[in-house]
């Protein structure tokens, strides 16, 4: 893809708290890299420059201060050890508040939701965290709305995350926000990650679910991917699975958090917006390619789920014209 401008730089500060745990920090951090296809410069951070006391028996030595926070414009507060014995200390409280209140994003991974839920941000909004300890973080700020059965959560000005995982789609959609879709599909490829899976896609898949019927339906999934052009309804779906259409439907939102023809919708939409990003395809010819029939159909689709008009997004994530 394309470099973007570099008078774009976004800026992002990684906190490592005590106890972090190392998949938790390593994602944002290598997810949004500073490289020539990334418009982000990235500075890990603690309380203090230096040492740092990781969990897994890791220590991470720490480049930056909580000054960096004054300088980002999107914190990341990785998961950390124990985050429902006590709260973090009262400076990084203070100055996780401060970036906020300077408008900066803060983002959490998995308990890295206990240090945001400590500064009262988080009171009266949805959050979540690793399903292990949703109840604590429940009990511990009783005014956040916990959702225990989510992948993450977007309100906004401060965003929470299920497990490690889960850190990467929270971070691949933060890029679909703030540079489009071709970019947050480019760096999946980069990571080798699912492109897409819905803040809503459950957590915690029981047990009961046969792995074959799992792998059944990734390859159904892949399969619709490259035919959202063609008709895609619920039977063929399933007929393609290898399953009735009622134990297809029911089982894909075990697996997704979403019915099968909300996941289309939403694979088309994408698609639309890949082709709105890198092609002067007229609005009908894109609405025929994705499958979404019209362009009225299209327009109607992208106000509902984006809030926005297919116009106006092309101007927003077209660049270098």
């Amino acid at each position: 893809m394309p470099p973007y401008p570099r008078t774009v730089l976004h800026r992002v500060a990684v906190l490592v708290l005590e106890g972090a745990k190392p998949l938790d920090v390593g994602i944002p951090a290598q997810v949004f890299t500073t490289r020539a296809s990334m418009p982000y410069e990235v500075r890990v951070c603690g309380a203090a420059p230096g040492l740092v006391a990781g969990g897994d028996g890791l220590a991470y030595h720490v480049a930056h201060g909580l000054e960096a926070l004054d300088w980002a414009d999107l914190v990341f507060v990785p998961g950390y050890r124990q985050p429902d014995r006590a709260d973090p200390p009262g400076n990084v409280v203070d100055a996780l508040v401060a970036a906020h209140g300077r408008g900066a994003r803060l983002a959490a991974i998995s308990t890295g939701a206990f240090a945001l839920a400590a500064t009262g941000l988080l009171d009266g909004r949805r959050a979540t965290t690793h399903w292990h300890y949703t109840r604590a973080l429940a009990a511990r700020h009783p005014l956040v709305q916990v959702d225990p059965n989510v992948l993450f959560v977007d309100e906004g000005s401060v965003l929470t995350s299920a497990g490690a995982a889960s850190g990467i789609d929270l971070c691949l959609h933060v890029l679909r926000g703030d540079l489009g879709v071709a970019a947050s599909h480019h760096a999946a490829r980069r990571l080798v990650a699912a492109p897409y899976r819905s803040g809503g896609q459950a957590q915690y898949v029981p047990r009961g679910v046969p792995e074959p019927l799992g792998e059944r339906f990734a390859a159904t999934r892949e399969w619709a991917l490259h035919h959202l052009g063609e008709p895609l309804t619920l039977d063929a779906l399933a007929r393609r699975a290898g399953v009735s259409a009622r134990t297809f439907s029911r089982r894909f939102v075990e697996e997704t958090g979403c019915t099968p023809m909300q996941w289309v919708l939403r694979a088309r939409v994408d698609l639309a917006r890949e082709l709105l990003e890198r092609s002067q395809l007229a609005v009908e010819q894109i609405a025929a390619d994705t499958g979404l029939g019209t362009g009225a159909n299209l327009r109607l689709h992208f106000q509902r789920i984006l809030g926005t008009t297919p116009s106006e997004y092309r101007r927003t994530f077209t660049h270098g014209t």
